[in-house]
């Protein structure tokens, strides 16, 4: 029988990314989404609202795996408003879900949530584990609440659970990778406020193996961070970019250049640029779980060079 992943919240960056990479494998692919974008190889587009319970469900029914990204995206402004539908948004979807995968005769075996390592908060140089201490500001707050709503969710059918801690993930088609690189071969691909931020990153291609490997490791169950073991510091990420693009030194943007710029250009929190943290994938290295990208300069190179040509 052909393996069937169902992805709510999936037409996305990560969400397009992780179908390409199972229908490439030959599994079935169902993507849950607000807006339906026409139908690939093995990939189809089904109309959910991320709230209640639809007709999306019988989806679930027989399936081998969900992969919930659904959340309302943290690239906007922090007001009130932004705040409440961006951790809204998250329950919401995780509760959908499990009250539809209680309505299954033959539901999934393994659920693997989206989560994020600004659970962790602004450390510094303090490097994170899986069993570092959580933060309490507002990201790390909704984090906290996205993962109880699921681990602590009533599953009839006692499925495998697992939560990835999202890093900063690097693809070829989409996140955050595309317009640094523009800046950078525009020569403006300089350090972001004081450089010292760490960014723990990952290739988009590791996190795809990341979440085939949780699903076919009966081991696999709680939370785990996806990201690279070589987290670094946002300086050395922008020096590696501009040498993977054949770009020189370029100017900083100060700090209060980066806020101003988000918060009126942009549209954005400027803590997303200007704050992060290093952390480490322990539970996926001690568990088995391969890297095939560990290197930054390497990744640059293969997702805006080798790609680029292919």
């Amino acid at each position: 029988m052909t393996p069937k992943v169902i992805i709510p919240g999936g037409s996305g960056f990560l969400g397009s990314s992780l179908a390409a990479h199972f229908a490439n494998l030959g599994w079935e692919v169902v993507i849950l989404s607000r807006s339906i974008k026409p139908d690939k190889r093995l990939v189809r587009f089904v109309h959910w609202d991320g709230r209640t319970v639809g007709s999306w469900a019988a989806e679930l029914e027989g399936s081998t795996a969900v992969i919930n990204l659904a959340g309302r995206s943290v690239a906007c402004l922090d007001n009130e408003i932004n705040r409440k539908a961006i951790l809204e948004s998250r329950v919401s979807a995780v509760d959908a879900i499990t009250a539809a995968l209680n309505t299954c005769s033959n539901p999934p075996k393994i659920l693997i949530q989206a989560s994020t390592l600004a659970l962790y908060g602004n450390k510094g140089e303090v490097v994170c584990t899986e069993e570092s201490p959580h933060a309490d500001d507002f990201f790390a707050e909704v984090t906290k609440a996205w993962e109880n709503a699921f681990f602590k969710a009533q599953y009839k059918s006692n499925p495998r659970l697992v939560a990835f801690r999202i890093g900063f993930i690097l693809g070829a088609k989409g996140g955050a990778l595309a317009p640094l690189s523009l800046l950078t071969r525009l020569f403006l691909g300089g350090t972001t406020g004081s450089g010292k931020q760490y960014i723990s990153w990952a290739h988009i291609n590791d996190f795809c193996r990341m979440c085939q490997w949780a699903i076919q490791t009966d081991s696999a169950r709680g939370q785990y961070n996806a990201c690279a073991p070589t987290p670094v510091t946002n300086k050395v990420f922008m020096k590696q970019l501009r040498q993977a693009l054949n770009r020189p030194w370029s100017p900083p943007a100060p700090a209060w250049a980066v806020t101003l710029i988000s918060k009126t250009v942009m549209r954005v929190n400027p803590e997303l640029a200007l704050k992060g943290r290093a952390c480490l994938p322990e539970r996926l290295l001690k568990e088995g779980f391969s890297f095939n990208y560990t290197q930054l300069l390497e990744t640059f190179k293969d997702l805006l060079i080798t790609q680029k040509n292919v």
